[in-house]
């Protein structure tokens, strides 16, 4: 399924009194790029973070933002009574060298390292928490980049019937365009009133005529639009494959304008660089 690089999700997962939440936002790249930022104690799981984000999306820019919340139903810091005693008797002695010295109220005391102990987080769970709020988050992310994907496929697709629309009409056309270009160059050269050899001139006329024929152009365009309705179906990233085809349409309509010989194919040509310019501009945003 074509899918879109723009969206954002959101993942949360609880364990114990830690909620992890984990968000994401995706904007166009060339290449996929993960950007992560998350507390210092979960930095270890950035590396598998980065796996579970290769195994959803092949392009795009993720900016990837990990918080982790206390419900405040966990257990309350408790006082270490050896700790507070030691710091009791350093500043007894502390007293005793300088009388005069002022003691530290119970807020100090309390800031004091390693007086308030403060309970133990399961380290493994929050990890866990953290991995599989990610994969839910990517999950939605590649959920919601199908949802656009599958809408700038529709536009891309329109635009590739109106290409073989005008295609369509251009083929019923060409043996009268051929035919009145044949007679201008007749016209032209009874003008000149110049005495030519039959043959050779028949021979010349054709030659121009060939010059101007675009009928492997219009072949070409036709391979190319079946080529863009058939990675429209896949469900491998396209984004690349269809920027070729973009580049490869474009040529050949730039062909078909240089051999123009008459006003209506001037216009076809102009209106499909207009179609593939409008393609293209969808196709920069497919993965």
């Amino acid at each position: 399924m074509t899918q879109s690089m723009t969206g954002f999700a959101r993942g949360s997962v609880t364990t114990g009194a830690l909620t992890v939440t984990v968000e994401c936002r995706s904007v166009n790249n060339r290449y996929l790029d993960l950007q992560c930022r998350m507390p210092d104690t979960l930095r270890s799981v950035e590396g598998n973070l980065r796996e579970q984000a290769g195994t959803f999306f092949a392009r795009g820019k993720l900016e990837l933002l990990v918080r982790v919340s206390d419900g405040g139903s966990g257990a309350p810091a408790t006082l270490n009574s050896e700790r507070l005693s030691a710091l009791k008797a350093a500043l007894s002695e502390v007293a005793d060298v300088f009388p005069d010295a002022a003691a530290p109220d119970q807020l100090a005391l309390l800031l004091s390292p390693g007086v308030l102990s403060e309970p133990e987080t399961d380290l493994e769970a929050l990890q866990s928490a953290t991995s599989n709020a990610a994969r839910q988050c990517f999950e939605g992310l590649r959920e919601q980049r199908q949802q656009e994907g599958a809408k700038l496929a529709t536009l891309i697709q329109q635009r590739s019937d109106a290409m073989r629309a005008h295609l369509a009409t251009l083929r019923k056309q060409l043996p009268e365009l051929q035919t009145a270009h044949r007679q201008r160059l007749l016209d032209r050269l009874q003008s000149l009133d110049i005495e030519a050899e039959p043959m050779r001139l028949e021979e010349e006329i054709v030659y121009v005529l060939q010059r101007a024929d675009v009928e492997e152009e219009m072949d070409r365009l036709d391979a190319h639009l079946d080529a863009i309705e058939s990675a429209l179906q896949s469900t491998t990233p396209v984004g690349r494959r269809l920027d070729f085809l973009m580049q490869e349409l474009n040529r050949e309509a730039n062909t078909l304008g240089s051999k123009s010989t008459a006003l209506s194919t001037t216009n076809v040509s102009v209106e499909f660089k207009v179609l593939i310019e409008q393609m293209r501009e969808q196709i920069q945003n497919i993965e």
